[in-house]
């Protein structure tokens, strides 16, 4: 499970794809509706806040609705006004940096539309904060 900190508007289709269902997941889990990946480290910054997973996935909705694809939206929650949640830049950096490589296998077209970018912009949910990479990350 991977719930990207960058927007959206980085990740190929592939990567769009799978972050939507990697929420939805994530969205049942914080919900209690089932047994499986309850202790992905992932989840840890939505535990305190689970509310913030229906605002994470409208972002991803509205980056797909953006590029013709259709979600089926019906599983988010109404959006409701929502308080950001924090992200440090080295975990900014971090995931920049995994989602590079990951672009430079699979997709040479998403790879080269990043070229140029040093730091991404977070997800809309996030607000970029200084500090490492985040301790619940996986190295």
């Amino acid at each position: 499970m991977r719930l990207w900190s960058l927007h959206p508007r980085y990740l190929d289709p592939q990567g769009l794809v799978a972050v939507w269902r990697e929420g939805l997941l994530a969205q049942a889990v914080l919900a209690g509706r089932t047994r499986g990946y309850t202790r992905h480290p992932q989840l840890e910054r939505f535990r305190e806040r689970p509310d913030a997973i229906g605002a994470y996935l409208h972002a991803i909705a509205a980056e797909a609705r953006s590029r013709g694809y259709r979600f089926d939206e019906s599983k988010l929650p109404p959006l409701r006004r929502r308080r950001r949640l924090e992200v440090t830049e080295g975990q900014l950096r971090y995931e920049w940096k995994h989602l590079k490589a990951k672009l430079r296998v699979r997709s040479a077209e998403w790879h080269r539309r990043t070229r140029g970018v040093a730091l991404p912009e977070p997800h809309p949910l996030f607000a970029v904060i200084a500090g490492p990479v985040a301790p619940w990350e996986r190295r």
